[in-house]
């Protein structure tokens, strides 16, 4: 059992790491050739590989990006506006990571094996390649973060998108000063974390 409980311990030292954690040091391409790799090895409905991957290594495009977020995280604050919390949070990192990589969705105008009655299947396979690339990322102790306090038109359009495509995720990816030992968010006491017992049921 020792690579299953391994493989464990990697999923529960994931971290979604901020802008105040990256180093300014510079990702060797094989290893963001596993990252990516490991993106692409992910499951997908109908074997429909639906995924595409924009590496950001634009200081330009970087800022647009962060003007976007600030524009959209005004607006969040309103919403959580009761809260002290949220207005010290540090919820991105686009400008301090290396790199930002836009992970996007290719909608298709074929029938997809297995989408036929849930369309959104093509969308989930791609977070399916999110965390495969989170877990890679985590074993060789390279930071990511996932921003989605973002106009996703806006950043189709910083990033010359197709228009066949959905923003799935946004990342920041870089080395860290370290991995906290919890989610940040536990930590604060944001949420509560449930229990095994409080998200599983059985049918028998």
């Amino acid at each position: 059992m020792l690579e299953a409980d391994l493989l464990l311990k990697l999923m529960q030292s994931r971290r979604d790491v901020r802008g105040n954690s990256f180093l300014d040091k510079r990702i060797e391409k094989e290893k963001l050739e596993m990252i990516l790799k490991a993106g692409i090895s992910a499951p997908s409905v109908g074997y429909s590989q639906p995924w595409k991957f924009i590496v950001i290594d634009n200081e330009r495009v970087k800022n647009e990006i962060h003007e976007n977020f600030a524009i959209e995280n005004e607006k969040a604050k309103q919403i959580f506006e009761k809260s002290e919390l949220y207005k010290n949070l540090k919820l991105e990192g686009i400008k301090e990571a290396p790199l930002n990589i836009a992970v996007l969705y290719e909608d298709s105008n074929e029938d997809i094996l297995g989408m036929t009655s849930m369309s959104s299947m093509g969308e989930y396979s791609v977070v399916c390649a999110v965390e495969n690339m989170w877990l890679m990322a985590r074993s060789l102790n390279i930071g990511l973060g996932w921003v989605s306090i973002l106009d996703e038109q806006k950043i189709l359009k910083s990033i010359k998108a197709p228009k066949n495509h959905k923003l799935i995720a946004y990342l920041c990816l870089g080395y860290v000063d370290g991995f906290k030992d919890e989610p940040e968010l536990k930590t604060l006491r944001w949420k509560e974390e449930k229990k095994l017992n409080e998200c599983v049921e059985y049918i028998c």
